[in-house]
């Protein structure tokens, strides 16, 4: 992948060897997380929203069902779902629009493990408001976890000492200038 401040630079150009070529990309998946060449993190939810909804849907019979107690439910919510939707998120860095969307994701998942309530006055079947939602729910949220794993990667990182790449990656300093003007818009 070709990286560099100007966006049209070496678009039509492909890297070659004795062996083999390779072409210029704007993004391609490796390891399982989605690199793009704006460096942007908001493909890389996007890609694991997306597939944590598809591990919701294919267990979804499961939080139907009555013979399965909540508390096994929430087990395969945090053992199932929710390692595919944080995949690699100790590098991600979160916006609030992105907090948003991982917390959406995460209370339409436990408003189908707790399901409606019944009002006990008007005899009716709402859904939880999320205050309620988080009362039942006793561990972290999604983006609260996040943030700890970045931490403890972190911490880490720090450990290794001065001996690693990723190491000076964190503490390091970049060189030269950035351009002149407004940085551009990422969005």
């Amino acid at each position: 992948m070709v990286m560099s401040c100007d966006q049209h630079a070496g678009q039509s150009h492909s890297i070659k060897n004795d062996i083999s070529s390779f072409e210029r990309v704007e993004e391609f998946k490796f390891l399982g997380t989605t690199l793009t060449n704006q460096n942007s993190i908001q493909e890389e939810i996007k890609s694991r929203l997306n597939s944590g909804n598809i591990f919701y849907h294919s267990v979804q019979n499961l939080f139907s069902s009555s013979l399965l107690f909540k508390n096994y439910e929430i087990k395969i919510y945090r053992i199932i779902i929710l390692p595919v939707v944080l995949y690699g998120c100790e590098t991600w860095s979160l916006i609030l629009r992105e907090e948003c969307r991982l917390r959406v994701f995460e209370m339409r998942v436990l408003r189908r493990i707790f399901g409606p309530k019944r009002d006990e006055v008007t005899m009716e079947c709402r859904k939880l408001h999320n205050e309620k939602l988080n009362d039942l729910y006793s561990s972290p949220n999604i983006v609260w976890v996040i943030k700890s794993r970045r931490m403890r990667w972190a911490r880490h990182v720090v450990h290794t000492g001065d001996r690693g790449v990723v190491y000076s990656v964190l503490v390091g300093k970049p060189e030269g200038k950035r351009p002149l003007g407004k940085p551009r818009h990422m969005g």
